[in-house]
């Protein structure tokens, strides 16, 4: 897996946070990481973006951003509004391709969800995967509504012959609620993919030093980390 696509299932699911924790576990694992946001929204050209936020809760990893525009919202407005050439599918696949010469590993973060365009063209990160034949890995959110979007960005993977890599909760909470506890085993039954890990809720605001030690215990195997989905189950089963 030599590259891995990273979106979620919209706005505010945890995705610069799990992009974070899944270098951070890599990195533990001895494996050299780079991290591509593909579009930057909402950040003035002085201020951190994602890319940066990964690169100081995870450490040592190469940070890489194709494009930024002033304005929160999708990219391909974003940049309309700026007056400003939008970034193509194409030349993030081939940005992240040529990562993948340098590092074991590239994290391709995109903006929202799947199909948030980025070119008035209708590219997404969808076209992004397919360019590069990457598995992706979906952020969900944890509690009441997330079974559909799951299931729509799932569908939309399987319809496009994309992997699926897993499904991530990108926040779970101290004090869960009945539908979270239950879509542990609701999420896997709608997606067809496995549960791959659980951040806390919070996580992204411990220190650095804290959350790299952390990070190996969110995620599962398959994201070099020791998380144990069905023992997450049994424990937080309703």
């Amino acid at each position: 897996m030599a590259v891995l696509v990273i979106t979620g299932t919209g706005t505010e699911v945890g995705k610069t946070v799990t992009t974070a924790a899944v270098a951070a576990a890599a990195l533990a694992a001895g494996r050299s990481v780079a991290v591509l946001k593909a579009a930057q929204t909402g950040v003035r050209p002085d201020e951190p973006g994602d890319a940066d936020e990964v690169a100081r809760l995870a450490g040592g990893v190469t940070a890489a951003e194709l494009a930024r525009y002033p304005e929160p919202l999708a990219p391909a407005t974003a940049a309309r509004r700026a007056g400003r050439a939008p970034v193509r599918p194409r030349e993030v696949a081939e940005a992240a391709a040529k990562l993948a010469t340098e590092h074991d590993l590239v994290l391709v973060e995109g903006a929202g969800g799947l199909l948030v365009r980025f070119d008035a063209a209708g590219g997404t990160l969808a076209d992004v995967a397919g360019l590069l034949a990457a598995p992706v890995l979906l952020v969900a959110s944890a509690g009441l509504g997330t079974l559909n979007t799951t299931e729509l960005t799932a569908r939309e993977l399987r319809g496009r012959a994309l992997e699926l890599a897993g499904i991530l909760i990108g926040s779970w909470p101290e004090a869960p609620d009945l539908a979270s506890r239950c879509n542990l085993a609701d999420l896997p039954d709608v997606s067809g993919a496995p549960l791959l890990g659980a951040l806390p809720a919070g996580a992204g605001t411990l220190e650095p030093a804290a959350f790299r030690a952390a990070a190996p215990d969110w995620l599962a195997p398959r994201l070099d980390g020791t998380w144990d989905a069905e023992a997450f189950r049994r424990r937080e089963a309703p």
